[in-house]
């Protein structure tokens, strides 16, 4: 609940000050102004994005809203995980860990490890390796480079969200500007209006630039960031599991 929690903060204090300063808060809900801004920039990330970077960023971005799961205490049972699997190749032989391996749901070493478990990209990557160790087809080298290769695909991917969010961000100004330009010109043709009713429509107009920098760097860039965040530490949960595999197998 950080995210929610920094924009309840960071638009309260915008208005706060704004009211304490006399203004009226009424003044800055402009729906067509926000339709204007959030219409292109939507539209700009699906024009900018294949539909499986957008379907990612979705993913990403709920995740972030939920909370990441991957803490401490989830690092910790990683580690705990891998320690009670080579606990038990070092005991009966790696053949012993091939049930484990081919239902990770059902193993009673994964079973003690929910939250483990339940990240389906560690335990694929996890079990995968595991088979090919296995098989035995493969020596350390080989092995290793094919690890690397897969992080290295990981890595790009989780960025291909994160790159999409903070495009966003940094055309959220500039749509602004587009509407505030828009709302002028609204204005020049309107301008044999009284000058009360004039003030209003340049008023509305300033509110789109006003929006689109508020959004962009109070709400939409953080995510971004935060999106970072989590894909660096689920990223660094399989390179910890890389490191111990390759530490076995090296004896």
């Amino acid at each position: 609940m950080v995210i929610p929690l920094g924009i309840v903060i960071g638009f309260g204090c915008a208005l706060a000050g704004y009211v304490l300063h006399g203004g009226n808060p009424v003044v800055l809900w402009q729906p067509t102004e926000m339709l204007t801004i959030f219409g292109l920039s939507i539209g700009a990330t699906i024009s900018s994005n294949n539909s499986r970077t957008i379907k990612l960023m979705m993913h990403d971005l709920s995740a972030v809203f939920k909370g990441s799961k991957v803490n401490k205490v989830f690092l910790l049972d990683v580690l705990a995980l891998m320690f009670e699997l080579l606990n038990k190749i070092r005991k009966d032989g790696l053949m012993a860990l091939e049930a484990d391996i081919e239902e990770p749901e059902n193993s009673e070493i994964f079973k003690k490890y929910p939250a483990v478990l339940d990240n389906h990209h560690l335990v694929e990557f996890l079990t995968d390796y595991l088979r090919m160790m296995l098989g035995g087809s493969l020596n350390l080298v080989q092995l290793e480079g094919l690890m690397e290769q897969e992080l290295e695909e990981f890595v790009k991917t989780e960025h291909l969200a994160v790159h999409a969010v903070d495009n966003m961000a940094q055309g959220l100004p500039a749509f602004g500007i587009v509407a505030a330009v828009m709302g002028v010109v609204q204005t020049m043709g309107s301008i044999g209006l009284p000058p009360a009713e004039l003030g209003k429509l340049i008023g509305a107009a300033l509110v789109g630039t006003f929006l689109g920098i508020l959004f962009s760097y109070a709400v939409v860039a953080p995510m971004a960031a935060a999106m970072g965040q989590r894909g660096e530490l689920e990223i660094k949960s399989l390179f910890a599991v890389k490191a111990i595999l390759l530490a076995s197998l090296n004896g």
